[in-house]
């Protein structure tokens, strides 16, 4: 989710937390996971997911990251 502000800039929040990801977040990532059709080719469309500083730092990363991903291809019926 992004968020504007009056002067210009979009802040994006953390996928896993919420938390706002500003310019000061130098450990912040943003991740693209790519879908697959059912021969386990690439479709062409992905969703993006945001993981904040915080959550790099505290090692949850990984495990924040699959939690979303189990979450979101059940929307996008991937296997």
């Amino acid at each position: 989710m992004t968020h504007f502000c009056s002067l210009g800039y979009s802040f994006s929040s953390s996928s896993a937390t919420n938390r706002l990801i500003t310019s000061k977040d130098h450990a912040s990532v943003q991740i693209n996971i790519g879908h697959l059709d059912e021969l386990g080719r690439c479709t062409g469309t992905f969703s993006t997911f945001a993981l904040c500083g915080f959550v790099r730092a505290q090692g949850d990363a990984d495990s924040a990251l699959d939690r979303l991903w189990q979450k979101k291809k059940a929307e996008v019926r991937q296997q």
